[in-house]
């Protein structure tokens, strides 16, 4: 078993210390996107609306994305273990808040299941980045792609799965016995880490936290918040116009403050080199491809298909068995052709299942749309991780924490813009076929039509990028 050393000089099993880092992480990320198919469920449990339940997935995303930042300071500042742990523990505590919910108390038990969530999206906020600059760090970097591809894993695969395990649970147990499988899960992988399978393999260089920077970070909820806003029936602009101009002036000032701090929250001294930006934008595009299709494709099986929410989520299997065969397989063959061709085909493939779906939505066949969702899941395998790979070997060592940081914010801004836009898309389009007086299934698929065609131009965007990107090796 092969063994490396710790900050303290003391031997470890990296692969015992990178499966229990996986494992923690998959199942923190299921959480993610698993609620989907349970809202039918819950809204009839707390007596709210669709508006008010999609809460749970939309505010989940945005502690996500505030959380995400503070991380390098996080791995700077605490030992890796610790810090490891207590992620664990406070998504433990949330989970455990929401299996304690009554669902008697109406309103009210959604908002303490709400905070419930609250904390379970901080602990993966900080815990997404961190995973990322641990695996890198330790991994020599010719052997970078095959263990950024297994963390690929965790990364796609969960979010894929998601939606499949709660519709399993959903059909056999109520909806508290989701969250008590990941609490169950959560704490073995605490006594394993407590165990000494995780050990401490940061360098650490402490410094102050840079509280102001925090509060202006928060910037970012506002602004997503407000996205999320755009292209409902009733959006009150008089609040929400405001909103956006004070978020987005705090994330200047955020922005700023980090260029000229000796010792930044987030060090954006990353976009400064080319290459990393690329990457950047290439694994956000792919992200984008990816829950879009988790989210869009159950909708269509459901709403034109007439598919129960469990026949809907088990049609994702046959792409998320795809993608995380594919994660390692493709990790490796980075390392062996470069970076660059493997992103392109990556990017060739995640095209071509759009213009699949493009191309056969108004047959309403269900083994077309499960054909082409294996294929942009197949595609997303060979760019996502990959993409993040390449940016850290481009970057320094010492920025390397922070490079994850960022990619990993700006996925995750760029996936939830993408689900909001796709959304708008489809409801607003479909809203004017009915409108003109079409049937419904028919205004559907024409709502259907324009977030495909919508898909394939983003995703031609990706491609130019894929051309552009080089196979660089790390900066000194």
């Amino acid at each position: 078993m092969e063994k490396s050393i710790d900050q303290n000089g003391k031997s470890y099993s990296r692969f015992w210390f990178i499966l229990t880092l996986l494992v923690g992480t998959f199942t923190m990320s299921i959480s993610q996107s698993s609620l989907s198919t349970a809202y039918p469920t819950l809204m009839r449990a707390f007596g709210i609306q669709a508006s008010t339940v999609q809460w749970l997935t939309t505010g989940f995303m945005l502690v996500m994305c505030v959380s995400m930042p503070i991380s390098p300071w996080l791995l700077n500042n605490i030992n890796f273990k610790n810090l490891y742990m207590g992620a664990l523990l406070l998504f433990d505590l949330g989970t455990l808040m929401i299996t304690l919910t009554p669902s008697g108390w109406g309103s009210r038990g959604f908002a303490f299941m709400m905070i419930g969530r609250v904390l379970e999206a901080f602990a993966v906020g900080v815990l997404f980045p961190s995973y990322q600059s641990v695996l890198l760090e330790i991994t020599p970097e010719k052997q970078r792609g095959l263990t950024m591809g297994i963390a690929g894993l965790v990364m796609g695969s969960a979010l894929a799965v998601g939606p499949i395990i709660s519709g399993i649970v959903l059909k056999f147990f109520s909806w508290k016995s989701l969250f008590i499988f990941f609490m169950v899960v959560i704490t073995v992988i605490v006594l394993m880490a407590w165990s000494g399978l995780i050990r401490d393999v940061m360098e650490r260089h402490q410094s102050g936290l840079d509280w102001l920077s925090v509060i202006l970070s928060l910037g970012l909820i506002g602004v997503m918040y407000v996205i999320n806003q755009v292209g409902k029936t009733k959006i009150n602009w008089a609040v929400n116009l405001p909103l956006l101009i004070i978020s987005l002036l705090a994330l200047v000032w955020f922005c700023y403050r980090q260029l000229h701090q000796s010792q930044p929250l987030l060090d954006l001294r990353v976009l400064k080199t080319f290459n990393y930006d690329l990457a950047i934008f290439l694994t956000a595009i792919s992200y984008i491809a990816l829950i879009v299709t988790t989210i869009i494709f159950p909708l269509y099986y459901q709403g034109v298909l007439k598919l129960s929410p469990f026949a809907s989520g088990m049609s994702l299997v046959p792409g998320a068995v795809l993608l995380s065969i594919l994660n390692p397989l493709t990790g490796s063959l980075a390392d062996k052709i470069g970076f660059k061709p493997t992103m392109l085909v990556g990017m060739g493939m995640i095209i071509a299942g759009w213009v699949i779906t493009l191309v056969m939505v108004n047959q309403r066949q269900l083994g077309w749309m499960i054909f082409s969702a294996m294929i942009i899941e197949g595609g997303n395998a060979f760019v996502m991780m990959p993409a993040v790979t390449l940016g850290a070997n481009s970057l320094p060592d010492e920025l390397v924490p922070h490079g994850t940081a960022v990619i990993t914010t700006v996925r995750q801004i760029f996936g939830s813009i993408g689900v909001a836009i796709a959304t708008i898309v489809l409801t607003t389009v479909t809203a004017a076929g009915l409108e003109r007086g079409m049937h419904s299934i028919d205004a559907s698929l024409r709502g259907y039509r324009f977030v495909f065609m919508m898909m394939v131009v983003v995703e031609l965007v990706g491609f130019v990028l894929a051309l552009m990107i080089k196979n660089e090796k790390k900066a000194a």
